[in-house]
């Protein structure tokens, strides 16, 4: 997979490239990344990207000549049309779905926007505009670099255990269970026994039923319109019975 991120910013980006499982992803050459300053596009010899609005109003808008121009000159992948991304808050909220959506393209592109937002026809570039939240950052880098995330540990072999996006939280619309480790007992808290017992098909359960149970108690928006099965049916019943 390539992903090209368009900024203003490239170096807030170093941390994230050069870190943990995004590092290992680059080294064994499952992602390629590269980070587009587009004020090398900025017009005139002081290479300007934003002016002020038409119609009055405060703050800066990034022009649209910088941008268009950035796309034009990205170097794609041979017969592959990338899916752009603008980081907006008209957009669809990015959620697990998505990023595993995402995680099945060659070619990702996102366009970071600053200040108080971007020329109305940047947005014609992009094939989706995606939000991660109804908030305000600064700028698109951290929502691009927190998708990218989602999205890059889903690639073939990028993680070391496999099993461990397909258990994620989300991955099957429901939290994860609870996770203990040794010591057994810690400052009186104990491992449940059944994650001690050797009895796979027993811890299984026990962390079927601890995922929906979590969901049920921190997250029950995620159960609407799910399909459950029979036992989780039963265990969602109980649960009701003793709140």
């Amino acid at each position: 997979m390539k992903i090209d991120f368009i900024t203003l910013f490239p170096e807030m980006f170093d941390g994230f490239l050069s870190t943990s499982i995004i590092k290992r992803a680059v080294e064994n050459k499952h992602v390629d990344f590269s980070c587009i300053d587009f004020r090398k596009y900025g017009i005139g010899r002081h290479r300007i990207v934003d002016d002020t609005p038409y119609g009055g109003g405060a703050g800066m808008l990034l022009k649209p000549e910088p941008i268009y121009q950035a796309i034009e000159n990205l170097d794609p992948l041979p017969g592959v049309t990338p899916r752009i991304i603008i980081v907006d808050p008209i957009g669809k909220v990015f959620n697990q779905k998505l990023a595993q959506e995402l995680a099945e393209e060659d070619h990702l592109v996102f366009i970071c926007g600053h200040y108080e937002g971007f020329d109305e026809r940047v947005r014609h570039l992009a094939t989706d505009h995606i939000s991660i939240g109804d908030y305000v950052l600064t700028g698109g880098e951290l929502p691009s670099m927190v998708m990218s995330d989602a999205i890059v540990r889903l690639l073939p072999e990028v993680l070391g255990n496999e099993g461990s996006a397909q258990f994620d939280s989300f991955s099957d619309d429901l939290l994860e269970h609870p996770h203990y480790t040794r010591p057994a007992e810690f400052n009186g808290m104990e491992v449940p026994d059944v994650l001690r017992s050797g009895n796979h098909a027993l811890i299984e359960e026990w962390r079927d039923k601890e995922s929906l149970r979590r969901t049920y108690c921190h997250r029950p928006d995620l159960l609407e319109g799910l399909e459950l099965s029979s036992q989780q049916k039963k265990w969602l019943k109980e649960f009701k019975e003793n709140q």
